[in-house]
């Protein structure tokens, strides 16, 4: 039986007030400090707008990033509050319809589990089976340990069991992944700040030696031939940026 309940779909990113403005904002600023600090030429910002649309792009990836991680964090919380309530004899189902009270007094009516919360309650009342509504859940997420405990559920479910010892158990096999996370970051933390620095450092080497000596580089503006060299630096230098992101990713990946 399927829902017709509206449900949000997380690999999508849902934008708050003003953030999608920020976004824009930030995607247009840097597509212009290219355009001048290469070219000196706002006509320049034509060409380099898809450098724009890709740098809004990271933004909005990044956002979801952190929104599943959130999302995972509060529906660790969530199956124990559900494991405290199995113990005290309530329903499985009961539990999960209980939970949203105990997660809106933690996380605030907005938080993003309130919201899977109070659809998983609509969708029982409407005789959709648990089962069903966490597995929508955990496709919709995109999150692996939401994924797991969902199937680990739906086993023991249909196999018996100790019920709550299972989701405590999970919701502690969760809780290692999400500390584990948090280590790998604090020790990225120092690689990730002298990614930043370098980042910056071939602008600020040239815009010392611009201040320093007035006029340095007029050579390379408003000629075809300075307009080739800066491309070519240009194209270097997001190479550098995007391999730069692409090995942290890595990292971050093996580690976790």
């Amino acid at each position: 039986m399927k829902t017709s309940l509206k449900l949000r779909d997380y690999s999508r990113y849902e934008w708050r007030k003003g953030e999608l403005a920020a976004a824009v904002l930030i995607s247009a600023a840097v597509t212009v400090f290219l355009a001048l600090f290469f070219y000196r030429s706002m006509i320049a910002v034509l060409p380099l707008s898809a450098i724009g649309i890709l740098c809004f792009y990271s933004i909005r990836r990044k956002k979801i990033q952190r929104t599943k991680e959130e999302l995972t964090v509060q529906f660790r919380e969530c199956i124990l509050s559900v494991s405290t309530s199995l113990r005290a004899g309530y329903a499985v189902e009961n539990a999960f319809r209980e939970c949203c009270q105990d997660m809106t007094l933690l996380y605030g009516e907005e938080a993003l589990i309130c919201g899977e919360l109070d659809y998983i309650r609509r969708g029982l009342d409407i005789n959709i089976v648990l089962e069903e509504l966490l597995a929508d859940l955990a496709e919709r997420s995109g999150c692996p340990e939401i994924r797991e405990f969902v199937q680990i559920f739906i086993l023991a479910k249909r196999n018996g069991g100790s019920m709550p010892d299972i989701i405590r158990g999970s919701a502690a096999m969760i809780g290692q992944k999400i500390e584990l996370r948090q280590e790998i970051a604090v020790m990225l933390s120092g690689k990730q700040m002298e990614q930043n620095i370098m980042k910056g450092m071939p602008f600020g080497i040239l815009v010392y030696i611009s201040l320093a000596n007035h006029g340095y580089f007029d050579v390379l503006y408003h000629n075809w031939q300075g307009a080739a060299l800066m491309t070519g630096c240009l194209g270097v230098y997001l190479l550098a940026y995007g391999m730069g992101e692409r090995i942290m990713d890595q990292i971050r990946l093996e580690m976790g």
